[in-house]
């Protein structure tokens, strides 16, 4: 028994109307979590955070907690908040390596989940575990999407995300990687193939671009697309990332990481204008990243970024550089739309969604960053468990 978390928990008042549970996206437990925790029932507490979401083991570690549970602690006022997550990381760590997940008998239909991010993985546990025969479709080798190839091991290490999915092995689910439905395989294949449903969460992988002069060059990298293996790049000694969201914030740590002697973000407002959260900049601060404020690029040259100040004088200046990236957002992926008649978008690329989840084609739902843009993975789980009801409900009544 870890000494530390005991002592974490014990912090807890088990307030009789936890705020902490209302500020959760997914409503967890976590005053019943604590006291089961105390009293030694741990896998009764770990079970209970899984049913509730079966990513707690990885939004224990990922969620910006300061927004959601920690930030609505009643403790705030007096001081610190109870260490939600790294408790329910402790309980939610030991149930998914302890519990061996057993195959449900099959209930005859079949759904096809495109795009293994949390919001495809999540529909996943929760339809599995009914007995629904799950196929997962992913363009990349491994599946996790964001979770994967967006968020650097420094968070989230790798390892845990493969006991994720070694769960859903264990419940039958079927994997398919390396595929990119839309062209080869489209939804109309899946319907003739006697899938019930279809669910895309897809996420955002295509990077916006600035548009200016210089984009194409060498040395000028999306950041979304470096996080996905940044092994594989040789960036120099001062790095410079454009933007200011929890990406631009792991991409500048992840260059550090990797060897870069500077990592510097530049942004073109203050910085209590960044729309990353709090915590994530402290982070960045502490690992050492630099920041040049009120600065927007203009141009890219092989010898670094031309900006103009944004403080009231536009000055032009020459900012030295050995890589730039790009880290204004992204775009969902339009191979599917492009390759399957009915879906509607909005003008980002969006999914078009009613209530329930599902697109303007019959049979066909949308969850995660594909329909609502980048989000948290935990308000993604929490998507995905409203589309999950709403999918038996569809299926039922066919």
């Amino acid at each position: 028994m870890n000494k530390y978390t005991i002592t974490l928990a014990k912090t807890c008042l088990g307030c009789k109307k936890p705020s902490c549970q209302k500020g959760c996206p997914v409503n967890t437990p976590i005053a019943e979590m604590i006291r089961l925790f105390l009293s030694g029932e741990i896998k009764t507490a770990g079970k209970m955070l899984f049913e509730n979401n079966p990513l707690s083991i990885i939004c224990s570690l990922v969620c910006p907690h300061e927004k959601h549970c920690e930030g609505h602690c009643i403790l705030n006022k007096k001081g610190t908040a109870v260490s939600v997550g790294s408790i329910e990381n402790y309980i939610s760590d030991f149930y998914m390596h302890d519990t061996n997940f057993k195959k449900p008998t099959p209930n005859g239909h079949k759904i096809a989940i495109i795009g293994s991010g949390p919001a495809g993985i999540a529909l996943a546990f929760i339809l599995a575990s009914k007995g629904y025969e799950i196929t997962m479709y992913d363009g990349h080798d491994k599946i996790g999407g964001v979770l994967r190839y967006g968020i650097p091991d420094f968070r989230l290490n790798k390892s845990t995300l493969d006991l994720v999915v070694e769960k859903l092995k264990q419940l039958g689910v079927k994997v398919r990687p390396n595929i990119m439905i839309g062209k080869n395989i489209t939804i109309d294949d899946l319907f003739r193939d006697e899938f019930k449903a279809v669910f895309l969460s897809t996420g955002v992988w295509s990077p916006k671009k600035l548009g200016i002069k210089g984009e194409s060059l060498g040395h000028v990298h999306f950041a979304i697309d470096y996080l996905k293996n940044p092994n594989v790049y040789d960036l120099g000694r001062r790095v410079v990332v454009l933007g200011a969201g929890n990406v631009a914030m792991d991409v500048a740590r992840t260059c550090i990481r990797k060897g870069a002697r500077e990592g510097v973000i530049m942004y073109r407002k203050g910085l209590e204008d960044m729309p990353a959260e709090k915590h994530e900049i402290e982070c960045a601060k502490i690992d050492g990243v630099k920041f040049e404020l009120y600065k927007e690029p203009i141009e890219f040259t092989d010898d670094g970024v031309i900006y103009k100040t944004t403080d009231g004088t536009e000055e032009t200046e020459l900012f030295e550089a050995d890589s730039i990236f790009v880290s204004i957002s992204q775009n969902p992926n339009d191979l599917i739309v492009q390759n399957n008649k009915g879906i509607a978008v909005d003008d980002k690329g969006l999914l078009f969604t009613d209530d329930s989840g599902m697109t303007s084609r019959k049979g066909v739902f949308g969850a995660g960053d594909a329909v609502t843009g980048a989000r948290t993975v935990v308000e993604a789980v929490a998507f995905s468990k409203r589309v999950a009801i709403s999918i038996e409900e569809y299926i039922h009544k066919l």
